[in-house]
């Protein structure tokens, strides 16, 4: 919000006029006001392996975060790039692996890989797209240096909570709006069902039926399945609703069973299909990969895509992108030590106290080692977990991640944030102006993940 000489940065002018009319206390009821609505409306989530407080609000900061236009459309530029580079890396690595052939990308991290999928090979889904639904995590460090964190191409969640976040500030603080020129984010299920119905298969011979699979009212998610099936207009299914008839995936309905053409699953792959994966799934749909695969049915994100978020792979992603897109990356990676190498496994284990070491397959918060918050015995306990598996962490410095204000009870006071836009990928590339922020609310923290304490404000792209 502020310039190195405490002037307040363009895109914040005319928040910080209204800000220093209003009082402490109200804008504190404000907040209380916010929970208050989250709480009737059933905007939860799930915490795993904590029974005596499985479901939790996730905190909301009232302040937003703003930015320019030229900020977002250098953003979104690079964004783009990226996401059209994941889908081409996707197709090639379960066809001809030309990348491999070309020593960009080693052969061990895609053939050992648990996310790759040999049921995918040789497969081209409708339309092309393999992640039809990404969102990329976004850091700042500095005036327009922005750079990836990881890539979400399974199943990305939170974009329920960009919707209402934008919802409840406008209901709470109209005039802000009629003052600032936002782009707005809540047409985000319109596009997303736009863009599914743009994928449908062979099968479908008219205007396509779309459903919403999730695992059920358990899942930490789920809110945000009902939310996004209700907002399309669309149905919300479970596995045990649907089954194949006549080659098709049909639902059961009021009326009898119905064929659905375009899935927009929130199931892992592993339990997507007990024919073709874990034989004990009750979550998913037996004989659904089959049909997938004759062209009965489209399947977003497609099955195999997780292999495009390891952390393995995400270190290789600036090679990734030049590869397909014949350009340099124009967002860069956070510098990333695969533990695999030799060399890079020394080095991290010389200087644990100042890295961040994750699981290469771990999301969440979970499964890692912030260097420099850990105590020693952390740190040493982590060190024999690395000498055990190497290949399942990388390492990454901390980063002098930029701060935006939240509301303290003395006022605005700066915490760490990171930012999730949303991208829908079918016959064209949408990008939802703005996307989740996610905010440390501790101070000096930098893990923002909701289910370790952080929260979420809103995200204001302006139009000029």
């Amino acid at each position: 919000m502020l310039l190195d000489d405490d002037n307040v940065r363009e895109p914040y002018a005319r928040f910080n006029e209204w800000f220093r009319q209003q009082n402490i206390e109200e804008l504190a009821a404000k907040t209380n006001e916010a929970e208050d609505f989250f709480r009737r409306t059933g905007i939860t989530f799930n915490v795993y392996g904590e029974a005596e407080a499985a479901e939790r609000l996730i905190p909301f900061d009232l302040v937003p975060r703003i930015m320019a236009k030229a900020e977002w459309e250098l953003l979104a530029e690079g964004i783009e790039q990226r996401v059209q580079a994941l889908n081409a890396f996707l197709y090639d690595i379960y066809h001809d692996q030309e990348i491999v052939k070309a020593g960009k990308v080693p052969e061990r991290l895609i053939v050992g890989n648990e996310a790759y999928l040999p049921q995918m090979e040789g497969f081209r889904p409708p339309g092309g797209v393999y992640t039809h639904i990404i969102g990329t995590d976004i850091v700042r460090c500095g005036e327009n240096e922005f750079y990836v964190l990881e890539d979400n191409a399974r199943t990305p969640s939170g974009v329920s909570y960009m919707i209402e976040n934008r919802e409840t500030m406008m209901q709470m603080f109209p005039e802000l709006f009629a003052q600032n020129r936002v782009r707005p984010v809540e047409t985000y299920p319109h596009h997303l069902r736009r863009s599914l119905a743009a994928v449908a298969p062979p099968a479908c011979d008219g205007p396509p039926t779309i459903a919403v699979l999730t695992p059920g009212i358990h899942n930490s998610a789920f809110y945000e399945h009902a939310f996004l099936a209700d907002q399309m207009g669309v149905e919300l299914i479970e596995g045990a609703d649907a089954k194949v008839i006549d080659g098709r995936i049909q639902m059961r309905t009021t009326e009898g069973y119905r064929p659905i053409d375009v899935l927009y699953r929130r199931v892992d792959d592993e339990y997507l299909d007990p024919e073709a994966f874990k034989p004990d799934s009750m979550l998913g749909i037996p004989g659904i990969m089959e049909v997938y695969k004759n062209g009965g049915i489209t399947i977003a994100n497609a099955p195999g895509t997780g292999i495009a978020d390891d952390k393995a792979i995400y270190s290789y992603m600036p090679e990734i992108v030049e590869f397909y897109t014949g350009k340099p990356a124009l967002l860069q990676n956070v510098p990333t030590w695969r533990c695999a190498e030799e060399d890079s496994l020394a080095y991290v284990l010389d200087n644990l106290k100042d890295l961040v070491v994750k699981e290469v397959h771990g999301s969440g918060g979970y499964g890692m080692l912030v260097g420099p918050a850990a105590s020693t015995a952390e740190r040493e306990a982590f060190a024999e977990k690395l000498r055990a598996r190497p290949r399942n962490y990388i390492a990454q410095p901390t980063l002098a991640l930029s701060t935006v204000p939240i509301l303290s009870d003395q006022g605005l006071a700066p915490r760490h944030v990171d930012l999730r836009p949303f991208v829908l990928v079918s016959d064209k590339v949408r990008i939802i102006p703005g996307g989740l922020t996610r905010v440390a609310l501790k101070e000096g923290s930098l893990v923002v993940n909701s289910s370790q304490g952080g929260g979420t404000k809103d995200t204001w792209v302006l139009r000029d």
